[in-house]
């Protein structure tokens, strides 16, 4: 069994370095930049009636299609960033799905242009004004929350004990790895449900459903390393942050954006509460063993590393 973790574990850092590289990014941007410029093209021909015959109804004559398909992309590439901290570090995962729901938001705003004629003209663009404000203005304040978030982070490992860290770290990254395999299989589901039926569902609704049961199963592994209540609030308060961020998003306008807010001030405030609780103490566990033993043992703090 310890063979296959180890493993599996390696596997995770191969895929993590190669994926956090620099040359890999630079080849995703080119990418991205290729789809845009691709779909452009392709929905300009299809505007002049100069695509083959059985794209002229299958493809969109919308150019900021273009905008939201790459917009779609990016979120991808973001999504596969957030299941690769969370082997990192907890809040760090925790930051990038805000940071997702803000780009979510602001894909909300190009999205809606493709429902105009081109070119767009007021009258028709007008009732989706306040909409587009609406998640304009919530993706701006969950950038500024998030800014303060990060700020307030104090990095502290989950124990003193390195072989009971470096199995915390090991169990992250295994449920880091299964992520990534759902992730892969709900977007080949999205994919054949999209050319068998035409239609599509919600894809990031589905995988922030999945990041709420993986949090949930992040807070009881976390038990193992460190049981007290102090530390089960922050995990639990971050899992129920994913929570308002699933909410955020079925939610109409506007409201979607204020649960994005309240979703990030409850980070935030959850993150300022346990640092300024941060105190040595005895831990649960060691506080069990006796009395005796706890004063010689500072209280186990998980932070996520």
């Amino acid at each position: 069994m310890r063979l296959v973790i180890s493993f599996l574990v390696k596997t995770f850092d191969r895929f993590a370095q190669a994926w956090e590289s620099a040359r890999w990014q630079r080849r995703l941007g080119s990418v991205l930049v290729a789809v845009f410029l691709l779909a452009l093209t392709a929905i300009e021909l299809n505007r002049q009636g100069l695509a083959p015959q059985w794209a002229l109804d299958a493809m969109p004559k919308n150019h900021f299609y273009a905008v939201s398909l790459a917009f779609t992309l990016l979120l991808l590439v973001e999504l596969v960033a957030l299941v690769l901290s969370l082997a990192t570090s907890v809040t760090a995962s925790l930051g990038k799905q805000l940071e997702i729901f803000s780009l979510i938001l602001l894909r909300n705003v190009f999205k809606e242009f493709t429902a105009f004629s081109e070119p767009v003209g007021w009258m028709q663009a007008a009732p989706s004004v306040v909409p587009m404000l609406a998640d304009v203005l919530g993706a701006v304040l969950v950038f500024v929350v998030l800014g303060f978030f990060y700020r307030a982070q104090k990095h502290q490992p989950i124990t003193d004990r390195e072989e009971e860290q470096a199995a915390f770290v090991a169990s992250k990254k295994l449920i880091a790895l299964s992520l990534l395999l759902l992730t892969l299989i709900i977007g080949v589901h999205h994919i054949w449900v999209f050319f068998a039926t035409g239609e599509t569902y919600g894809f990031f609704e589905v995988m922030f459903t999945v990041l709420i049961l993986s949090d949930v199963l992040l807070v009881l592994v976390s038990l193992r390393f460190s049981s007290t209540y102090r530390v089960v609030f922050r995990n639990s308060g971050f899992a129920a942050t994913t929570v308002l961020l699933r909410l955020a998003l079925v939610a109409p306008p506007v409201v979607n954006g204020a649960l994005g807010l309240a979703a990030a001030l409850l980070s935030l405030g959850v993150t300022l509460a346990y640092n300024a609780f941060s105190l040595p103490g005895p831990s649960s566990r060691t506080a069990s063993a006796g009395h005796g033993a706890a004063a010689h043992h500072p209280e186990q703090t998980l932070d996520g590393k």
